[in-house]
């Protein structure tokens, strides 16, 4: 079983013949099997064999005739089954969108009017990209064309090969137009957000007594990269993991104190201290005193 916490970026180098663009079969190179993440864009075109994509927090159906988009950083494994077929495109940011500049960690607070590019990929957690068979032949004309394209480059491949992405991609905004807008002006890339913050938080509450909490751990329970986590934290919190653990920590040492005759040096292994001489010097730090001196003003205040 993987470790969650050991997870793999790959960028396009290591999974990809060409760093701007490449489309490819089943064929050309083994499938990643277990859970991952890479630093580009990708689609993914199940020609057949249905089964079922991991991608984010969601768990979706993947059967025939689906296509897939997965934003760079997102964890994801669509598991194809041996008898199936697939095709899948890589590519980058600046192929897509050279229009955006932007860090691909904000690319969802890109408002859809100045990229409606990544609206599928966007809301793929909430949307099943599914087409019959008339509308999935002219998609499979498209691939083809970009296939044939890839095989040999020359001076005008790449803006062709970009317009019949353009294409593949406006006729799936086309096909889902009201339920992309809906989610839109529903604003569920916001919602998005606020359940994989949950996540981290119910992650932090269970393992707050472990010493070996770590911010890696926290974004695979997640289903964040953890370079991912640190900039969504700042951006929603305005606090580092590692200030939130401490934070808790500190308020949890708080409520032993004022309500436990416990020991000091097992409040300090509860709140996920190992050393009660440094539990005690943090909560110092953050109180302004000592936690013997805390717990004796607290007793002499209600006594009052």
């Amino acid at each position: 079983m993987v470790s969650l916490s050991s997870i793999p970026t790959y960028d396009m180098q290591q999974r990809s013949d060409r760093d701007d663009f490449y489309i490819r079969d089943k064929s050309a190179r083994p499938a990643l099997t277990t859970p991952h993440r890479h630093e580009y864009f990708q689609i993914q075109i199940n020609l057949g064999g249905d089964t079922v994509q991991h991608i984010g927090g969601a768990v979706r159906p993947f059967p025939r005739n689906t296509l897939a988009f997965i934003l760079p950083h997102r964890l994801h494994v669509i598991p194809h089954p041996e008898d199936g077929n697939f095709m899948l495109i890589n590519f980058s940011q600046d192929f897509l969108l050279q229009h955006l500049h932007c860090d691909s960690l904000d690319l969802e607070d890109v408002p859809m009017e100045e990229a409606p590019e990544l609206a599928p990929f966007r809301f793929q957690e909430y949307l099943d990209f599914r087409f019959d068979d008339e509308q999935f032949a002219r998609l499979q004309g498209l691939l083809q064309t970009m296939r044939d394209l890839d095989r040999t480059r020359q001076l005008g491949t790449g803006m062709m090969l970009r317009g019949c992405l353009l294409q593949l991609i406006g006729h799936v905004c086309d096909l889902y137009q009201d339920q992309l807008m809906a989610l839109s002006t529903g604003k569920a890339h916001k919602r998005g957000r606020r359940d994989a913050l949950g996540r981290v938080m119910d992650y932090i509450r269970q393992h707050l007594d472990n010493p070996a909490i770590s911010l890696k751990d926290a974004a695979a329970a997640a289903f964040l990269s953890p370079n991912y986590l640190t900039h969504l934290l700042r951006k929603e919190t305005g606090s580092s993991f590692s200030e939130l653990v401490l934070e808790r920590r500190m308020r949890l040492a708080r409520s032993h104190l004022s309500n436990s005759t416990q020991p000091i040096s097992h409040i300090a292994q509860a709140c996920g201290f190992a050393d009660e001489a440094y539990f005690s010097r943090r909560f110092r730090q953050v109180n302004g005193m000592p936690p013997g001196q805390f717990r004796r003003q607290v007793r002499e205040g209600s006594q009052c």
